[in-house]
């Protein structure tokens, strides 16, 4: 099975893709989709959109994990990563992918046991469960890849809806 996990954001959406078979992973790929800040938001969001969508045809994922907001103290923060998931989610859905969603504290607690790890615990964890020499960078392809491990640590756990 493969699993695609995006972390979105305007300037950057990072993103991991892992094989999963039985207990095993296998990191595939990892990088970001990164915006310049000079031009539109509107700009940027299509550019998010359109690179999710050829990172979706390419791999074809069994399941895209995207990280949920959880709380902002940030309005500014919040409007434009929520932007961001809309065009994400439009990609994965026009792709017919099938979408999983976690919070930021699901992704740290099935990672590293912790809802409130700190974010290098949690590169550590991906780079540990993943066997890779380097943690993943940038942060956000780091976050990618824990959304993709997340689930696979918790497939056969039931979600509550």
């Amino acid at each position: 099975m493969k699993i695609l996990g995006i972390d979105p954001g305007t300037a950057r959406t990072g993103y991991g893709v892992i094989s999963s078979v039985g207990k095993t992973m296998k990191c595939i790929d990892y990088g970001c989709v990164e915006t310049p800040p000079e031009k539109t938001d509107a700009d940027r969001l299509v550019m998010t959109y359109k690179a999710i969508r050829n990172i979706i045809k390419k791999e074809k994922p069994n399941y895209v994990v995207i990280e949920r907001l959880f709380f902002f103290r940030n309005m500014k923060t919040v409007m434009t990563v929520s932007q961001s998931r809309g065009v994400v989610l439009m990609a994965c859905a026009q792709e017919k992918a099938n979408i999983i969603e976690y919070t930021p504290l699901e992704i740290k607690q099935s990672l590293t046991g912790y809802g409130r790890a700190k974010k290098k615990e949690v590169q550590a964890s991906v780079k540990g469960h993943l066997g890779l020499d380097d943690i993943p960078r940038p942060d956000d392809a780091a976050d990618g890849l824990a959304a993709a491990i997340c689930y696979h640590m918790r497939k056969g756990v039931k979600k509550k809806k």
